[in-house]
């Protein structure tokens, strides 16, 4: 998921866990807004007590195993930047005992099976395979969204490079249209008796 944090705010995301579960959780900040690429993080177990604080980080990445059951509170904190937004991306899993999608043994109705019906493979083999088998997709997907949000970050800092590059090169061409003019300006009125500027270089060498 990528969201956006504005200046001065803070915004908090929430997931239930229950006891025993892992929770995985990353992220990353793929756009400062002409800003460092940085933000603070909170993660807040269901009493209130802080897990995990980063302050003013760019990405990272926290396996975490609950120990009290409820609702968990991710906190993406942006109050220390004045004007830029921050776009982060972040993602996470939570992983536990019921995760499979075929759930329980409870809900195969095994009895009606005859010896020669399950043939060289048990169905609970079979079920082994396939969560597994779901559990490295998901691991792709992880993989292959992190990369995304990497491309993405990538690609916000050549813009911002390349913004900065040409606000410099047009601060530079002004910059030498300017001294040119002025430059221009001064040799004629050296040649010129009814210039304005010959007439002030004329009285301060008087005064002199």
């Amino acid at each position: 998921m990528t969201v956006s944090i504005e200046a001065r705010k803070e915004d908090c995301f929430y997931q239930s866990a229950k006891l025993g579960d892992v929770i995985d959780f990353e992220y990353q900040v793929i756009d400062g807004g002409h800003g460092d690429l940085d933000i603070t993080f909170r993660l807040v177990d269901p009493t209130g007590r802080i897990l995990v604080a980063d302050y003013k980080k760019s990405e990272n990445n926290h396996r975490t195993e609950v120990a009290v059951a409820g609702d968990f509170r991710f906190c993406f904190d942006n109050t220390f930047s004045s004007f830029n937004s921050k776009t982060v991306f972040f993602e996470l899993l939570v992983e536990g005992e019921d995760n499979s999608e075929w759930g329980s043994d409870e809900n195969l109705d095994l009895q009606g099976l005859r010896p020669e019906d399950v043939y060289e493979m048990k169905v609970q083999d079979m079920q082994d395979v396939i969560n597994n088998v779901r559990n490295h997709l998901t691991k792709v997907r992880h993989i292959q969204d992190l990369l995304k949000s990497i491309e993405a970050r990538d690609r916000n800092v050549v813009e911002e490079n390349f913004f900065k590059v040409n606000t410099f090169s047009m601060v530079q061409i002004c910059t030498m249209l300017v001294v040119g003019f002025i430059q221009v300006v001064m040799l004629k009125s050296l040649f010129d008796d009814n210039s304005k500027v010959h007439k002030i270089w004329k009285n301060l060498n008087n005064k002199r």
